[in-house]
């Protein structure tokens, strides 16, 4: 498993933008899928975005596609999820997640980082 720590959430009007980051431990990041999630309150934790090892493949929820820029800089360890043209239902504790190598499931994940978008 790898560690992982959250960075840049915060308050943000509507159709506002902020860049979130995720920054892993170890040597073996570029091993690891890559994923965003969100939760809002009283919700169930949803996928948002992922980003293949390289870097090379990226895939997005149809809510947030056209705004919300997944990347990762391998060099850094870190991973980023920048998003535009933010809205008030955008408003969720954003994880960042790493699934093993050959594995099917989120298996490390950080502990969250809060974005909240007034109206």
């Amino acid at each position: 498993q790898v560690q992982l720590v959250e960075s840049g959430g915060g308050l943000v009007q509507a159709g506002g933008s902020l860049r979130l980051s995720c920054t892993a431990s170890g040597s073996t990041f570029s091993t690891y899928t890559m994923g965003w999630f969100r939760q809002a309150p009283g919700k169930e934790r949803e996928f948002v975005a992922r980003i293949s090892q390289r870097g090379s493949s990226t895939y997005y929820r149809d809510f947030v596609k056209g705004r919300f820029t997944i990347s990762r800089d391998n060099a850094k360890n870190t991973v980023y999820l920048q998003m535009n043209s933010l809205k008030p239902e955008d408003t969720a504790v954003y994880f960042c997640a790493a699934k093993d190598p050959g594995g099917t499931m989120y298996s490390s994940w950080g502990q969250g980082t809060q974005v909240t978008v007034s109206s």
